[in-house]
């Protein structure tokens, strides 16, 4: 783990052992940061879901590849959102290609909502490819200014 001041990088093996440790240091963050208890439970939510998407169909449970988790304030002088980026080291995915989980073909399965729960629960959620492979997904709550 690192900290300089107003970022901490986790760097975890794909495994879901440590999926405590992640929702752990975000509830922490989001109080830190001022944020309800009620935002605080709902960005867990949409951390949780994107490290647990990371690990099970981005690095397909592969421990040799590892998954990162930034948590940042920005701006740094005067944060007016907490920043959650989860990358993983897996082949990536076309995010348009995901299939709606409010179609009604879709209602009832039991996979699919993560990423409908991060659009849902955090402000702004934006997913890319990365250059050296993976993919990234950043999201952002607004901060009380």
């Amino acid at each position: 783990m690192a900290f300089d001041g107003h970022r901490i990088r986790l760097s975890l093996p794909s495994s879901f052992e440590l999926l405590d440790l992640v929702q752990a240091l975000s509830d922490r963050l989001s109080a830190i940061a001022g944020l309800d208890e009620d935002a605080t439970h709902w960005i867990s939510v949409a951390v949780r879901e994107s490290v647990i998407n990371a690990i099970k169909h981005g690095n397909r449970e592969d421990e040799t590849k590892h998954v990162t988790v930034d948590f940042v304030l920005e701006p740094r002088d005067q944060p007016r959102c907490l920043v959650v980026e989860v990358s993983d080291e897996g082949e990536g995915f076309d995010p348009e290609a995901i299939a709606n989980p409010l179609e009604p073909e879709n209602i009832l399965k039991s996979s699919g909502r993560g990423i409908f729960f991060m659009r849902s629960f955090m402000d702004d959620v934006s997913m890319e490819r990365r250059p050296g492979g993976g993919m990234s997904v950043r999201m952002c709550k607004k901060l009380a200014s």
